[in-house]
Parts: structure tokens; sequence; C-alpha cells
């Protein structure tokens, strides 16, 4: 299990087998620094990991 947490907390570091650390930040930016930017990121990596074309997903068309 992977999980997003602020960086040096401990309690999340203890109960999950990965995790990604985020520097702390205001209330407002806490939704997009947290979930957005990480996750896109892991599913990048992941897809180039596995070998998937990242520019051209597996369901798109050409484009003329």
């Amino acid at each position: 299990m992977i999980g997003l947490a602020n960086a040096g907390d401990t309690q999340v570091a203890a109960l999950v087998t990965d995790y990604v650390a985020v520097q702390p930040t205001t209330e407002y930016l806490l939704p997009h620094r947290r979930g957005c930017a990480p996750a896109k990121l892991f599913a990048y990596f992941m897809a180039l990991e596995h070998g998937v074309d990242v520019d051209r997903p597996r369901n798109s068309r050409r484009r003329s």
C-alpha cells in the first residue's frame, strides 16, 4: 500500500509499505498539492515501467 502524507509523519509511514512525503502547505492548496500532482506522476511512471506509450493511450484515435 502506498500512502501520501506530510513530510515527517511517522504514523502513516508505519501503516503503509511505501509513502510519498509531501511538504505541508496551506489549507487552500492542500487538495492540489496532495492529490493531483503526486497521483499523476505516480501514474506516469507506472505506465512507463509497464511499457505503456504515455503519449498514445490505448483507445485514442489517430488524428489526420
